[in-house]
């Protein structure tokens, strides 16, 4: 796998993001390694812990923009769909296959009995933002920044957003957060209830393993009857369906005249003028 690399320990599994130069975000293929490393990672009953992380000083920035605007490319438009030539044209269609295999990987998570850390140094924003959302601990380098980031580019929101954010932190922070844009740091994040701890920047590696050997080595078979029981609770049973919805809006969105202004203006570094459409 070019772009998802792992690691083991003593009963706690890594997997990294590593596309630094492009601040780890996915593009067909490291959405589908990262889907397939995470449901490895999630059935394997030696892996008492998960640790999900990036590289480079970035956690994940979500779907690549610049592959979106590039047009994908021959696996994009033909790894799910058998007759390529057929696929419409538009961005939604390039959007797609990334948010299945996204949208895949967090299910994995949410249903693996056994906790899931997102470990987050640096930027975490949209997709990259909901992988960290949907995980059962967030920890945080004191120089980590979270942003919902998707309304930039006239999106709409999904990686499971939409669905973790008010459940998380209520709807009307959750507005808060996603209409007005804040980009939160990383002590801000832990106040709104969305970071469970923060770490200086310099021994974050050191305490990102401590806790999940101490994971690891804890009560697994009772965190997972935990985990479940708290899935339960907030409505995970709806998690599907759900992602299902958040990618059919975004794909629309991404066909629409709103998002070929907001790609093309975040690549000049201008202002978007959106019409609503």
């Amino acid at each position: 796998m070019e772009h998802i690399c792992t690691a083991r320990d003593r009963g706690v599994g890594v997997i990294i993001i590593d596309r630094r130069e492009r601040f780890n975000a996915l593009d067909v293929m490291t959405a589908r390694d990262l889907h397939t490393t995470a449901r490895a990672m999630a059935r394997d009953g030696a892996v008492r812990c998960v640790v999900l992380r990036g590289t480079g000083g970035v956690f994940c920035s979500g779907a690549d923009l610049k592959y979106i605007c590039a047009g994908g490319g021959d696996a994009s438009r033909g790894h799910l769909h058998p007759d390529a030539c057929s696929v419409p044209s538009g961005y939604g269609e390039i959007f797609k296959p990334i948010l299945v295999y996204l949208h895949g990987t967090i299910a994995e998570i949410r249903r693996a009995q056994k906790p899931f850390i997102a470990a987050v140094d640096g930027a975490a924003a949209a997709g990259g933002f909901g992988l960290a959302m949907c995980c059962d601990l967030v920890v945080a380098s004191r120089r980590s920044t979270f942003e919902y980031a998707y309304f930039k580019t006239a999106l709409t929101g999904a990686e499971s957003t939409t669905f973790f954010l008010p459940k998380l932190i209520g709807t009307r922070r959750a507005a808060d957060l996603a209409f007005l844009g804040r980009r939160l740091t990383a002590d801000e994040a832990q106040s709104w209830g969305l970071v469970s701890e923060v770490y200086d920047d310099d021994r974050f590696d050191g305490d990102v393993a401590t806790l999940a050997h101490r994971l690891a080595t804890g009560p697994t078979a009772s965190y997972a009857a935990a985990k479940t029981l708290m899935n339960e609770a907030v409505g995970v049973e709806r998690l599907d369906a759900h992602l299902n919805r958040e990618l059919d809006l975004l794909v629309r969105a991404a066909d629409g005249a709103d998002f070929a202004e907001g790609i093309t203006a975040f690549f000049a570094k201008r202002l978007p003028q959106f019409s609503g459409r």
